[in-house]
């Protein structure tokens, strides 16, 4: 081995007995306490999560604007619950208001209304989903819009919550 690196030796430097041992015991107890740590901080993120899903989140209902005269097969973007959250309204060609949040599940692009193919279609990486009820019809979304419930009164068109959606794909 010696003979190997002996014409290295001059640009790399080694000196075997200067170079501190791991042994196998500090190895091991290195790993059974990184494992550890890590278990325990992905238990805390579940722990949060599953306390967060426990608590209902409330919204306050909020007017589409130019919803009640939005034509038969055609979509109109709005912003709910909030100013940075996109959403779309479609109104299918039978007349029936059906809103979703306007982030494909997959990668997150705006997806948009197709009237040609009445569905809703993301750009980016081809996958579609159903106007109807925003489930996924092909492509990589792992599932369905997030779907924001509708409401009519006096004429106009609200929207009064959110839905997360499943984990629902269609085969």
């Amino acid at each position: 081995m010696r003979a190997a690196t002996a014409p290295f030796q001059e640009e790399f430097p080694y000196e075997r007995d200067e170079e501190a041992q791991v042994t196998r015991r500090e190895f091991c107890n290195f790993l059974g306490l990184t494992s550890a740590a890590l278990f325990l901080g992905s238990g805390g993120f579940a722990a949060r999560a599953a306390w967060e899903a426990r608590s209902a989140e409330s919204f306050s209902a909020a007017q589409v604007p130019g919803g009640e005269v939005l034509a038969p097969n055609s979509a109109l973007n709005f912003n709910y619950p909030g100013e940075r959250d996109s959403a779309i309204l479609i109104r299918t060609a039978d007349g029936a208001y059906h809103a979703y949040g306007q982030k494909c599940t997959h990668l997150s692009c705006p997806v948009y209304y197709s009237r040609d193919h009445q569905r809703l279609e993301c750009p980016c990486h081809e996958g579609a989903f159903d106007a109807r009820t925003g489930n996924v019809l092909y492509g990589p979304p792992p599932r369905a819009l997030d779907t924001i419930e509708l409401e009519t009164r006096d004429g106009q068109v609200w929207a009064v919550g959110r839905k997360p959606s499943g984990t629902e794909h269609a085969t």
